[in-house]
């Protein structure tokens, strides 16, 4: 029979995540442009000037928690990965602390400084009255969305996802039924716009706080010795950077972007950069619930060193975000007005503009796809310097330069088209910087994506059917693989006992994925499956198998991972 590696355990991982974070990316991403569209139908799209205004604070506020929360999640699964499930707390219960007391210092300093921030934003004298009501009741929600959108990180790689889901859906609703009550019915004008997504965030942070009271949950609040948690706090944003740095670069690039199209274009100049962010916004909503989609398994497989797996969510990875980016370019660049329709503009002087301007943009979709995907992708192999590059590059260096640059000489065409070029010269440059590292690395890296390859002969990758023939079947191949090293039988044996031990701990388990690894001073055999967990620790017969492998191997370790079973069998030469 054919036990060749098929990848079908890994895929249904993948569609499981996928589909759910998608909805998740939507409902968690929204209250920006619900904020926006009801705003333009409510006052007038001139009124999106206040939005494009705020864009830099609200960056300021996604950075801080992108950096705590994508850091510590990534932290937190890397230590499962590693087995240390007091390590994987210790981070959790760091982060989420550490959240709450941030976001309340940013909150109090913004409402005692708030004069200065709002002189510092806001340049238009008519829309300064208008901003400064949006920016106070903005800030309310600040201390709160903040800790739902960390905990909502660590809750999805805890296999939490309809919970993330639910919590940010009804945020959502929330804001969307408060954003009519108080902009529609009780006239607060732009200020109720801000109020009801203050809202949405304090219902959505008490709605997910239930997951403290799952009794499923792999994730406590413990307590963190205070030497530790300097450290914890210093490794979180470090490794959050380079995808928090993203929404940093953004802020500074709209505060320079912002200051160029008003001086070209005035008031309708903001309001058309916010609709072309607005699209490219809703792009990036499908962009990131993919590349988070990936971000966990792609973490807990190249810890494993289980290279092909990260290939082949890569590759499927790829083809979603080009499919969106090519979607999205042909439907906007043929119907930008969509996007028109959607703001409620229809002033005849201003159409023309906005619509230029949103068909040009398209055509940078596909790139920025392709630059998204890759700095969560080198993040959660842990090539932060690479990732921190691509983000500085696409965030920031490259649309200032082009924007200032092209402006002056071709005026506000040179400035849209200078978005397009500034995602097209960052995949250029890291397609270059990938080709000079594949070609230094001497065959260790592969690809756009510098995987790395296993030496040939010295990984063993199979997919079973879960019964018992398929376990003492696939126990002759492993041995026939090996046969050239004196721990060839071991390994079978481990194998098939391993296994064995898991059927019988379970009523049915369809698949079972494994990577037996031949390194230095041990072999590695990483086994996954879905079904109930096994408890190594349990007392056990003498004859049994599992007792019989405890002997046989140097080490068990076992974690629940993404929702998968993950059972490593260490065996030292």
């Amino acid at each position: 029979m054919n036990y060749a590696r098929n990848y079908n355990l890994l895929n249904s991982k993948f569609k499981e995540l996928l589909f759910p974070t998608l909805l998740t990316s939507i409902a968690g991403n929204f209250a920006m442009l619900i904020d926006a569209f009801f705003i333009s139908l409510f006052m007038g799209s001139t009124f999106l000037s206040v939005v494009q205004t705020m864009e830099p604070f609200v960056c300021f506020i996604n950075t801080v928690y992108w950096l705590i929360g994508f850091g510590g999640s990534i932290l937190c699964n890397l230590a499962k990965a590693e087995f240390d499930k007091k390590k994987s707390n210790e981070l959790f219960s760091v982060s989420i602390i550490g959240i709450l007391l941030i976001s309340i210092i940013i909150t109090i300093l913004s409402f005692i400084f708030q004069d200065m921030i709002i002189q510092f934003l806001c340049h238009s004298p008519n829309m300064k009255q208008y901003f400064a009501q949006y920016f106070n009741l903005y800030l309310v929600g600040i201390v709160f969305e903040c800790y739902k959108i960390v905990l909502a990180y660590f809750i999805r790689n805890d296999d939490f996802v309809q919970l993330q889901f639910q919590t940010f859906m009804l945020s959502n609703i929330v804001n969307i039924t408060f954003d009519i009550v108080f902009m529609k019915i009780l006239n607060y004008g732009i200020g109720g716009a801000a109020l009801a997504t203050s809202l949405g965030s304090i219902v959505g942070a008490i709605y997910i706080s239930v997951y403290f009271f799952k009794s499923s949950r792999t994730l406590k609040i413990i307590k963190v010795k205070s030497s530790k948690i300097f450290g914890y706090l210093v490794d979180i944003c470090r490794t959050g950077f380079s995808s928090a740095s993203i929404t940093l670069y953004i802020m500074l690039k709209f505060l320079v972007l912002n200051a160029i199209i008003a001086g070209i274009l005035g008031e309708i100049g903001l309001v058309a950069l916010n609709m072309c962010y607005n699209a490219t916004f809703l792009v990036e909503i499908f962009i990131l619930g993919t590349t988070q989609s990936i971000l966990p398994i792609t973490t807990v497989y190249y810890k494993e060193k289980d290279y092909s797996g990260v290939d082949y969510v890569i590759k499927k990875s790829v083809k979603l975000v080009m499919g969106f980016g090519i979607f999205f370019n042909a439907l906007l660049c043929i119907f930008p007005q969509i996007v028109l329709f959607i703001f409620n503009m229809h002033n005849p002087e201003h159409v023309p503009i906005a619509m230029n301007a949103i068909r040009i943009v398209s055509f940078s979709f596909l790139s920025f796809a392709i630059n998204y995907l890759y700095i969560f992708y080198a993040q959660s192999i842990e090539n932060d310097r690479l990732a921190n590059m691509i983000s500085l590059l696409q965030g920031l260096v490259f649309p200032v330069v082009f924007a200032t640059v092209l402006s002056h000489i071709w005026g506000s065409n040179g400035f849209w088209f200078a978005l397009v070029l500034s995602e097209l010269a960052t995949v250029a440059v890291t397609f270059i910087y990938s080709r000079w590292i594949v070609r230094k690395s001497n065959g260790e890296y592969t690809g756009f994506f510098l995987n790395r390859k296993n030496a040939e002969g010295e990984v063993f990758e199979f997919t079973i059917e879960g019964n018992i023939e398929d376990a003492v079947n696939i126990s002759k191949e492993v041995q026939e693989f090996f046969s050239g090293n004196e721990l060839s039988a071991l390994i079978g044996m481990a194998v098939e006992d391993m296994i064995i031990h898991i059927l019988e701990s379970n009523d049915k388990v369809d698949l079972i994925d494994s990577v037996i690894r031949n390194d230095e001073d041990s072999i590695l055999i990483s086994i996954k499956y879905s079904g109930k967990a096994i408890n190594l620790l349990a007392e056990d017969n003498p004859e049994s198998n599992i007792s019989i492998l405890k002997k046989l191997s140097d080490n068990i370790d076992y974690s629940e991972i993404l929702g998968l079973n993950n059972v490593v069998i260490t065996i030292k030469k």
